[in-house]
């Protein structure tokens, strides 16, 4: 299979044969544990002779979730975990721990800037945020105690894309670990492992699962990192479900197709909404791929338009805190990822009133530009 190419290996990383009867999709191993015949076999599983003992710590749909990311990200090794906060969590202790300094990009998710603000401490770890638009300003926040280098692959809602050959050569001159998540663009767009990226996280709630319809998370990379990330796990309790795990490895199967038309119907939207008037600004990506540039839009209405009814006029396009799902959703960053954020802090980031994050669908593009021409007018 690893001579697969990238759409094949999509479909086929999870072909695990269990019985004599051989289902032609993985069975849903909805067990919490494992029977074993006697003492002898149940020492096995620790000798490692047996693959799974109890669900917290292993399952064959969880390890084929995790296997089947690294794969797609061209990684050694994959952990799934419970959500994409807790691939984080699980992924930063599997190199940091008191004492430790992170240096993470100021342009972040919200969600994952209150872990790092105001979780981390209680670990007893320090971080600090910067741009990482300049090599110079990353490289005077690093201390002698930095571990470790965390960014977004492309960011979350202003769609930077990040330099990961920059950030790559930095750790390395530095000896730190890096991280990205790289939940927007996914292994279809870009596999910053294969760059030299130490740990990729994703929310798999998002692209992977791709329906709207799971909790996920999966850390791929460096097979020690990832050992030491599912220890975490484990003894964290951030273990994903065998079913959720199932669901997501089925959405996985469709990542490359539900990535083209996202893809394909992001470019036409962003290129109708720049010719519309009543935006400020689109926020559209460019030199992500050579298969584009991701499935996000983010706008800036102008001043005078209300956001509130903007959205309200989008009609069949509903507000939905969240990304990525097969339909088209918009999201309002103030009010939901970013509004834990201080206030000086979305000012100075560009997170606005009238900023609207576009989640672009798969459907027929005509209906798409309608919804928003119609909104507009």
């Amino acid at each position: 299979m690893s001579s697969f190419r990238f759409d094949s290996k999509a479909i086929h990383f999870n072909k695990r044969i269990t019985s004599d009867s051989v289902s032609k999709t993985q069975p849903i191993y909805q067990t919490s544990a494992f029977k074993f015949k006697n003492l002898d076999e149940l020492e096995g599983y620790f000798q490692g002779e047996k693959p799974h003992m109890y669900s917290r710590v292993s399952n064959p749909n969880t390890d084929d979730l995790g296997a089947g990311v690294a794969e797609l990200e061209g990684a050694p090794a994959g952990v799934a975990t419970s959500s994409g906060i807790s691939a984080i969590l699980t992924g930063i202790l599997s190199v940091a721990e008191q004492g430790s300094h992170i240096v993470a990009c100021d342009d972040l998710y919200g969600g994952t800037y209150q872990l790092l603000a105001n979780e981390l401490p209680s670990f007893g770890i320090e971080v600090t945020f910067v741009s990482f638009k300049d090599i110079e300003t990353v490289e005077s926040a690093i201390k002698p105690n930095t571990v470790l280098l965390y960014t977004e692959s492309i960011t979350n809602p202003l769609l930077r894309i990040e330099d990961l050959d920059q950030l790559v050569h930095i750790g390395k001159k530095h000896s730190l670990h890096t991280m990205v998540d790289n939940t927007f663009a996914t292994p279809y767009l870009i596999q910053p492992y294969l760059k030299g990226v130490s740990l990729v996280v994703h929310s798999a709630t998002k692209y992977i699962g791709g329906h709207s319809d799971i909790t996920a998370g999966v850390v791929v990379g460096d097979k020690v990192l990832v050992e030491r990330t599912k220890a975490k796990v484990v003894n964290l309790g951030s273990n994903l479900s065998p079913f959720e795990a199932w669901l997501t490895c089925r959405g996985l199967k469709t990542l490359s197709v539900r990535m083209e038309r996202h893809v394909k119907n992001s470019e036409l939207l962003a290129k109708f909404l720049r010719e519309s008037n009543g935006i400020e600004k689109v926020y559209y990506p460019s030199g992500a791929s050579a298969k584009g540039n991701g499935a996000i839009v983010s706008i800036l209405l102008d001043q005078e338009i209300d956001a509130n009814l903007f959205c309200e006029k989008l009609g069949w396009i509903g507000v939905v805190p969240t990304l990525a799902g097969v339909e088209t959703t918009v999201s309002y960053p103030l009010g939901t990822s970013h509004r834990a954020l201080p206030a000086s802090e979305q000012e100075r980031l560009g997170i606005h009133k009238n900023l609207i994050r576009i989640s672009v669908g798969i459907e027929d593009f005509e209906d798409i530009r309608e919804a928003f021409a119609n909104a507009l007018r």
